[in-house]
């Protein structure tokens, strides 16, 4: 691998102006816009291929999204990362009903919120009053809202019986939670709870389809927003590199992989929180930062996707999105590619305690549970599958679980302004750090921009810096 140039603007030591740990969409996206800026970089990556939390697999053919998958409104960064390097979206499928199985029964509807009996009014009792919670939290620092204390003291779950929630209302939330942060209710802080639905622009911006964040997915995959990204890098990007330490001094940093330690102005740190604490620091983070990756685990979420010669559901008028009780699938959607004449699509999500019990079972048992659970929702033919693929989040060892970070109560309100704020020339990117968005793939891009401009003026404050004594000449 050819050597790095030399930073711009300076004839000093340094191999490139700015490291980035992590080749992720945030961290792709901190590199890519650093390029833009004129600015050399060196970006590792532990694992064998790029995209972090976004990936990708042929399956019988037909391409899937094993990671992050849908965009919808709103999500201004990733649908123009997107149009930049050239992958095109398609709108998720929605014509028909849903269905849903509930209590042993199935039966379809139509809309985001089923027919859960007398507990319908109620939902939308708990849904108010989670978005009225939810713009009381400042997107970005949910310690500075209003009794953040004590939101953060209890977790969703608690607050869900002390609101009386009935059993439906809760149920349903359970469903949106284990989508969304691969816990159950009472694992959730819930200061971080609602500060994430605002940030979203409210429950249905967060967990609608048509006008949500579910509203289309990409022809090529969001995978391949990252492999373009990762090309354009060239050498620049290393694999099978995992970052040991970080070495930071007044006037830059030392970041050390395997067999290669390469110096710059700044470091950007692009990993999921759990996995800051794989890196050792020279000095020690400041505590805050160092019990951050203690104090922030990932959720637990896993994808299962059903192949079929045709999307047999929408002759019966079916949306091919459904909901259940039972798991181990709870939701699905129908991701078959565009157009009416090609292979179907089912992909289904596992998470919390469903993905707890699913993950350890045999990958021909894990089969068996998953086309079954499509079938209570769809009918037998759902069984006779021609491909299947899952993705387990929680085994991947450089990601660690998924779809974002799960934080307990008790630990929002203290820790959570070190998610973004930097030590030193040490800077942080990854989905969790995004003020809006945050556990999205737009949230991923725009915290890569955000800490990109961060290193932007880092730099060129060493480079004036280093000007005015002389040092640079």
């Amino acid at each position: 691998m050819t050597a790095p140039s030399a930073p711009r603007g300076s004839d000093g030591p340094d191999d490139v102006d700015v490291v980035v740990v992590g080749a992720g969409l945030s961290g792709l996206t901190a590199a890519h816009r650093l390029r833009q800026f004129g600015f050399t970089v060196a970006v590792f990556e532990a694992s064998a291929r790029v995209g972090g939390r976004v990936s990708s697999a042929e399956v019988d053919g037909v391409h899937v999204d094993l990671g992050g998958t849908f965009v919808g409104p709103g999500q201004d960064r990733i649908l123009a990362l997107a149009d930049e390097v050239g992958v095109e979206r398609y709108r998720t499928y929605g014509a028909g009903d849903n269905v849903i199985r509930w209590r042993g029964r199935s039966r379809r509807y139509r809309g985001t919120v089923p027919p859960v009996g007398a507990g319908l009014l109620d939902v939308g009792r708990i849904q108010l009053a989670l978005d009225r919670l939810a713009r009381t939290v400042p997107c970005g620092d949910p310690a500075a809202a209003p009794h953040a204390t004590e939101l953060d003291a209890e977790s969703l779950g608690s607050w869900l019986r002390r609101s009386r929630a009935s059993a439906a209302a809760r149920d349903l939330i359970a469903i949106a939670g284990r989508t969304t942060w691969g816990c159950e209710p009472d694992e959730i802080s819930l200061l971080h709870a609602v500060h994430y639905i605002h940030q979203a622009g409210g429950l249905s911006s967060m967990l609608d389809t048509e006008g949500g964040a579910q509203e289309e997915h990409f022809v090529e995959g969001s995978h391949e927003i990252a492999v373009r990204i990762a090309r354009g890098l060239g050498p620049a990007l290393r694999l099978d590199a995992p970052v040991e330490q970080v070495e930071a001094s007044a006037d830059g940093v030392v970041v050390s992989s395997v067999g290669e330690a390469v110096t710059a102005r700044a470091v950007i740190v692009a990993v999921p929180p759990a996995l800051r604490g794989r890196i050792r620091f020279s000095p020690e983070l400041p505590p805050r930062h160092a019990q951050l990756a203690q104090r922030w685990p990932a959720g637990v979420l896993s994808k299962a996707y059903a192949i079929y010669d045709e999307p047999f559901w929408r002759t019966r008028n079916l949306s091919g999105q459904g909901l259940s009780d039972t798991g181990p699938v709870f939701i699905t959607f129908d991701a078959s590619p565009p157009g009416d004449g090609g292979p179907g699509v089912l992909l289904g999500f596992i998470g919390a305690r469903y993905a707890r019990e699913w993950d350890d079972l045999p990958a021909a048992e894990r089969r068996v549970r998953a086309l079954s659970s499509f079938a209570d929702l769809f009918g037998s033919r759902a069984l006779d599958a021609r491909g299947y693929i899952d993705q387990r989040w929680g085994a991947e060892p450089w990601v660690g679980g998924g779809p974002t970070a799960a934080p307990g109560p008790g630990v929002v309100a203290p820790y959570a302004s070190a998610l973004v704020e930097p030590v030193g020339r040490i800077l942080w990117a990854g989905t969790e750090t995004a003020s809006r968005w945050t556990g999205f793939m737009d949230g991923a891009v725009r915290a890569g921009e955000r800490a990109a401009l961060e290193a932007r003026r880092l730099v060129d404050t060493s480079a004036r810096d280093t000007d005015m004594t002389g040092d640079g000449e």
